[in-house]
């Protein structure tokens, strides 16, 4: 049979069926609304609220529904409106009126509260992890390319030679800000709604804490109005994702000019990029275009939960159910992009030589001059007036500053000597001996502090 009606004398209308259903998107939780179930049964029959007998079948049916479930064998009804309701008429169809048991002591309200929390938890954790992974390929690409010289940009202009070990270990940077986002969110996220009722608690003698660790969570939530009513955590896990996701569309943006033949800088893996329709000789980088897109998709998705809330009386409101959708999407966009990113860098090919020509390029060296003057103890400001007027003279010339004759530099300063020249790409990085620079020193030890990192 299937649970009462209750009150209603009707029918509930096909349209409103079709309005308020949620089965179609809230399935994915059975497991954990199954696990939650089969926790709460425990607890109430150790509890003397229903007998052991009863569990047995109860755990019995619910691991059996589990089983179909996974054999694509289970029917999703949608006029039983979601997944708690389609569990539960069919464990009344397994087990009899003992599955009405199974409902004592708890509503659908922090069931749901449950369900979500614990696919949150999962979520999360599977995020950190691709994090991880993604954080060892840069280490990889890093520890592969502690020589190789790139040309530094500000406002997307060749600025300063670099390392490019030391750029890709901005990404590592930002990736470790992530992961320190979703290790905050789970402590928030990891408090157990299930006995708090509808709202108002349960009227039974019921072991919170004891469900709380079978569940895997820390403890029992503080407030019953607050524990059914909260989607903080979802709110928390969409804004560290879109800050997430905007760190990989920076990095999506660099890929696609590097690889193009402007830059030059790398080359894509067949596998990770597609050809035109009409034009063969195209190798166009959707994957990081696809990103970049993404992106936004997830940012609508964190405006789309803060407009639901922010307008919802206390306790649960039927807004709530729109939670979903958007996480669950969330969730999939953000580790599908980490992951699709992490098959593509380690696949990346680099054009170490074209780099370094561009680094050389531009009068990248312009700063290490106006430094070697600073160094004499003229002050900056005019030590960069200086070589601002070398560098034009030298445009004017068609020159590099190296063509430059000693004599163009000594008629801006007599300070210039013939060691103006030892300034090179390689003597510029090395300078930069300072923590968090790009020398070789400097970045050395940051690939081993980012491993320890990633080890602990």
């Amino acid at each position: 049979m299937k649970p009462l009606r209750s009150r209603f004398e009707k029918d509930t209308a096909k349209v409103v069926q079709n309005y308020t259903e949620s089965i179609s998107f809230d399935k994915r939780l059975y497991r954990q609304d199954i696990t939650g179930s089969i926790a709460h049964a425990k607890m109430l029959a150790s509890r003397s609220i229903i007998d052991w007998d009863d569990l047995e079948k109860i755990v019995a049916g619910l691991t059996s529904i589990k089983e179909e479930i996974e054999r694509d064998e289970f029917t999703f009804d949608p006029s039983l409106e979601d997944i708690h309701m389609n569990i539960e008429t069919r464990l009344f169809e397994k087990i009899g009126e003992v599955a009405g048991k199974l409902h004592t002591a708890r509503s659908r309200n922090d069931q749901v509260a449950t369900d979500i929390r614990l696919y949150a938890m999962d979520a999360m954790y599977e995020t950190i992890a691709l994090l991880r992974k993604f954080q060892n390929i840069i280490l990889d690409l890093a520890e592969a390319n502690k020589e190789t010289i790139v040309p530094g940009y500000t406002h997307l202009q060749r600025a300063q030679p670099i390392l490019l070990a030391h750029h890709l270990l901005a990404y590592f940077e930002m990736a470790q800000r992530d992961l320190g986002r979703f290790e905050d969110c789970i402590k928030r996220t990891d408090s157990m709604p299930l006995g708090s009722g509808a709202l108002a608690g349960v009227p039974y003698p019921i072991d919170r804490r004891g469900v709380a660790r079978e569940l895997g969570f820390c403890e029992p939530s503080a407030n019953s109005i607050d524990a059914v009513s909260d989607r903080d955590f979802i709110i928390e896990y969409h804004a560290a994702a879109s800050i997430a996701m905007m760190h990989f569309s920076r990095l999506a943006e660099e890929i696609i000019l590097w690889s193009s033949a402007e830059f030059g800088f790398v080359e894509i893996d067949d596998a990770f990029a597609t050809s035109s329709s009409i034009m063969p000789q195209k190798k166009n980088p959707d994957v990081a275009e696809l990103a970049r897109g993404k992106t936004g998709r997830v940012y609508g998705n964190l405006i789309s939960i803060l407009v639901t809330m922010k307008g919802l009386p206390l306790a649960y409101n039927r807004d709530l159910q729109e939670d979903k959708e958007g996480f669950f999407d969330t969730v999939e966009t953000l580790n599908s992009t980490i992951e699709v990113f992490a098959g593509m860098l380690e696949s990346l090919t680099f054009n170490t030589e074209k780099m370094q020509q561009a680094a050389s390029e531009n009068y990248t060296l312009a700063t290490d001059v106006a430094d070697y003057l600073a160094k004499k103890r003229v002050p900056f400001r005019e030590a960069h007036g200086i070589v601002g007027q070398l560098v034009l003279l030298a445009i004017s010339k068609g020159k590099a500053l190296h063509e430059l004759p000693l004599t163009d530099y000594q008629n801006l300063s007599p300070l210039f000597k013939e060691d103006v020249f030892s300034i090179t790409l390689e003597s510029s990085v090395t300078a930069r001996n300072v923590p968090g620079g790009t020398s070789p020193k400097q970045v050395e030890r940051a690939l081993k502090k980012a491993r320890r990192k990633v080890n602990e």
